[in-house]
């Protein structure tokens, strides 16, 4: 037996079944071949001044210590007032929120705290990589429900209800909701939501919504909350964080907002996980929540300019795009073009080997498709792109794009 060999059997069996982040190995190879980054989903402007300066003055205020495990009382009360303010729903500060962090880490806490074995979970795909690997490590098995793309610039990604349907049972504990959606910016519809609701009532199945996009929204759109929704109260788990709403992704700040029992379950596995997020951040974040409705509308302004841009961009280099209604990506279809350097990377997917050949020879990074399916070849003809960046970054994404249609 080789040294390798002995080397995997100590090692666990779940972590096998996983590779690590495509969407941040995007971004390695970026820094790698000195390409522009549309891959990974995070900010290259600055921060809002007054939220930046709250970090420093707590840092320097002394709170660098341990803040209660589930979260500083400061930031759990913000976390009350905004989500009463935006939703309409009052919630329990010490005994309905869980600070975490980071959003992945509350994901993950909450499905630790709610899965036994043989449980399943509903997912709809394309779905953010985070969830392949969260229900794997936590034991679920997934039941992957396809969303179709858009088949004119008025369409929006699409189920089919019969399928989601057919996917929940006896088994099934919970669906993961991702609403605005990543990668696809799809929001879902009030009808849509009910809908799903009454799968979680006959099945008697939690909702776990993952609502990091919340504020970022186009056309017209409108987030709500499944906890909104009549009957859902109680069996849902909500899921955000600081990351996208206040460019702070670094700082990994998030919650979970549950029922009291199922929080009771929560904070006992982030004890263990983490025991806390960063105290001074928390601080900090208890100052972006009381933002005015002024910022939030900005915020939603500037990206449907930036957004308006990254779709012009990639039109004229010959993508085929699929109009986001929330977050800040862009899902693209690259049959049009030709399947670059197959002798190359004769074992990966088209979109795998294009993505490597845009990020190389072009100068561009995004995301292969197929990291957002469970089956790759699903993917084979999809590219992500983000525009959560400045002017600067798109406008070089274009100047370096346009070879493409040479």
């Amino acid at each position: 037996m080789s040294v390798t060999d002995i080397a995997r059997r100590m090692l666990s069996a779940k972590a096998e079944k996983f590779t690590e982040s495509v969407i941040r190995e995007m971004t390695r190879l970026a820094l790698k071949h000195n390409a522009v980054n549309l891959s990974q989903g995070f900010p290259d402007f600055a921060a809002p001044a007054e939220i930046k300066e709250a970090a420093r003055q707590a840092i320097s205020d002394d709170i660098n210590q341990y803040a209660i495990t589930w979260g500083a009382k400061a930031l759990r009360d913000a976390i009350v007032e905004k989500f009463e303010r935006t939703q309409g729903i009052r919630v329990d500060p010490e005994r309905e929120i869980t600070v975490c962090c980071g959003s992945t880490e509350a994901m993950m806490s909450a499905m630790m705290a709610i899965i036994n074995p043989g449980d399943e979970i509903v997912v709809f795909e394309p779905y953010y990589e985070n969830y392949g690997p969260d229900a794997i490590l936590s034991g679920a098995t997934p039941r992957f429900v396809k969303m179709k793309p858009p088949t004119s610039d008025d369409d929006v990604w699409s189920y089919d209800p019969d399928e989601l349907a057919a996917a929940f049972g006896p088994r099934t504990k919970a669906i993961i909701l991702n609403t605005p959606n990543n990668p696809t910016g799809k929001v879902f519809t009030r009808g849509e939501l009910e809908f799903i609701r009454d799968l979680c009532v006959r099945w008697n199945a939690h909702c776990i919504t993952d609502e990091i996009y919340e504020h970022i929204l186009y056309d017209g759109t409108d987030h709500i909350t499944m906890a909104r929704i009549d009957g859902m109260r109680e069996r849902t788990i909500v899921i955000n964080g600081m990351s996208k709403t206040y460019s702070v992704t670094g700082w990994r700040v998030g919650w979970a907002i549950a029922p009291a029992e199922t929080t009771a379950a929560i904070r006992k596995v982030h004890d263990f996980l983490t025991v806390g997020a960063a105290a001074p951040l928390q601080q900090a974040g208890a100052i972006a929540l009381k933002q005015p409705q002024s910022y939030y509308d900005k915020l939603a302004v500037t990206y449907a300019e930036k957004r308006a841009r990254l779709l012009e961009i990639l039109t004229a280099s010959g993508f085929k795009i699929y109009k986001p209604r929330g977050a800040y990506y862009i899902m693209t279809d690259i049959s049009a073009f030709p399947d670059p350097d197959p002798k190359r990377f004769p074992a990966a997917t088209r979109d795998v080997r294009f993505a490597k050949y845009l990020v190389e020879k072009i100068g561009v990074a995004s995301v292969p498709g197929s990291s957002f399916y469970n089956d790759p070849n699903d993917g084979a003809s999809q590219v992500r792109f983000t525009f959560c960046k400045k002017e600067e970054t798109l406008a070089a994404a274009e100047q370096r794009l346009a070879k493409l249609r040479a």
